[in-house]
């Protein structure tokens, strides 16, 4: 019996081994392809940044070694720095360095884009670059040649020695920050280089992208703990026994304190400025079952609620719908001049209507009443700079924020083209486009 229960065991037992071996076998190959796959991605994008940092300081020299009047140049030669230095970022996304110290060297990536853009873009013609400007394109020459002197020191140490990408992956997802690898090493050491350089002039309006400056232009008598207790006890209605405020960013320009309200699982928490006492945000963390109401119906939720705590003379002009609740973006509205600016969000439950949560800081920051100069060019100059294919749908005058970070007037056009809708916002001065977006149905809905 155990001859012939044997004699079938044992070769159904050395199938399933062999079909085991060959299984494992066909696993690793798949894992290898996969790795392999991984590698030569990280060394294609590691390539690709080093190439693009050569490429960019190139490209600033040429800028550099024309005539200074060169203007034609010049925004073709910024045109081509903002290009390089986007591709170049690009790079930066594609490698494993999500553990690794490398935002120093992004960071530097991205203000260079942002300041060739932001310099091409306008009429040179009218404002050619200034001194500050040549001076502050010398500074990133000479920094962008020693950033791609270490990437391509780098690159050749890499191949070289036969460094992989996977092995820096593996080191970075472990967290060992006191690793030998050559890789971060030099990464690191990239890093920490940018970090040294000299801040440089980066102007009003690349400067603009990268400072939350809404709470710093905040005035007003600083206000106590004691006091944002009692704004919050007005605000959401809960008496102020449940209220606890913690102050953050003490003696800094953006003093804040944070008010929180106790209530079981549906706590509430406010943000207020120090500086003035005012409400920055405000969010009711609770669950939202469903969504009953139409845009129509939350956007007179909304309003209401607007309207209650003092904020007049709102319009809305976006609608986002997520997670069953519907957030409205409203505009400060003075004598039909829409001040973009002066803006704030509102979130409505589409459960019951409830607001859940309110984002008002740069409402805070830039509302005023504003002197609204007379436009230097009639509607009909603006109109003469749209599309003769739109179809018009409404008008007005807007204030919103250049690509100079400055306000500026525009005619607002929203019309119908290619069967999209968009607004169209034409200078006031100069009869150029200064931005264009394009509308959802919901955006629509929300600004009739």
């Amino acid at each position: 019996m155990y001859r012939r229960l044997s004699a079938v065991l044992f070769p159904l037992m050395t199938i399933l081994f062999i079909g085991a071996m060959y299984w494992g076998y066909q696993e690793h190959q798949e894992k290898n392809t996969v790795l392999m796959k991984a590698e030569n991605q990280y060394q294609r994008a590691f390539g690709d940044l080093t190439y693009y940092v050569n490429q960019l300081n190139g490209e600033l020299g040429n800028t550099l070694a024309v005539n200074a009047t060169s203007m034609d140049y010049h925004r073709k030669g910024l045109v081509n720095v903002w290009r390089i230095s986007s591709e170049a970022k690009n790079q930066i996304a594609q490698l494993p360095l999500s553990y690794l110290p490398f935002a120093d060297a992004n960071n530097f990536l991205s203000r260079v884009s942002n300041f060739a853009y932001k310099t091409a873009v306008r009429d040179l013609t009218k404002q050619p670059l200034n001194d500050d400007e040549f001076q502050t394109l010398q500074s990133l020459y000479k920094n962008s040649n020693e950033i791609s002197n270490q990437l391509t020191q780098l690159q050749t140490n890499i191949m070289n020695s036969s460094l992989r990408w996977m092995d820096v992956e593996l080191a970075l997802s472990v967290n060992e920050s006191g690793t030998e690898n050559p890789v971060i090493s030099g990464l690191r050491g990239v890093n920490d280089d940018v970090s040294q350089y000299t801040e440089l002039n980066w102007g009003p309006a690349v400067n603009g992208m990268y400072s939350d400056d809404n709470i710093e232009l905040l005035s007003g008598v600083p206000v106590t703990a004691e006091e944002v207790v009692e704004l919050a006890s007005q605000f959401t209605g809960v008496d102020a026994q449940q209220i606890e405020v913690t102050e953050n960013g003490k003696d800094s320009d953006y003093a804040t304190f944070t008010a929180l309200v106790k209530q079981d699982d549906n706590d509430m928490k406010l943000t207020f400025s120090v500086k003035g006492g005012q409400l920055l945000s405000f969010v009711h963390m609770r669950g939202v079952n469903g969504s009953e109401l139409t845009i129509e119906q939350a956007k007179s939720k909304a309003e209401t609620y607007l309207q209650e705590h003092g904020y007049n003379d709102m319009a809305a002009v976006s609608y986002d719908e997520f997670g069953n609740t519907g957030t409205f973006t409203y505009v400060y509205n003075q004598d039909d001049v829409y001040i973009y600016p002066d803006k704030l969000t509102i979130k409505v439950a589409l459960d019951d209507g409830e607001i859940v949560g309110f984002q008002a800081n740069e409402f805070a920051a830039h509302h005023r009443q504003r002197q609204v100069q007379e436009p230097a060019i009639t509607l009909a100059d603006a109109m003469h700079a749209l599309n003769p294919n739109l179809k018009m749908k409404e008008q007005r005058m807007a204030i919103i924020k250049g690509d100079q970070g400055t306000e500026v007037l525009c005619y607002e056009f929203t019309g119908a083209i290619n069967g999209n809708v968009y607004r169209i916002y034409i200078n006031s001065d100069t009869a150029l486009e200064e931005t264009i977006e394009k509308l959802s149905k919901e955006d629509q809905k929300a600004s009739d």
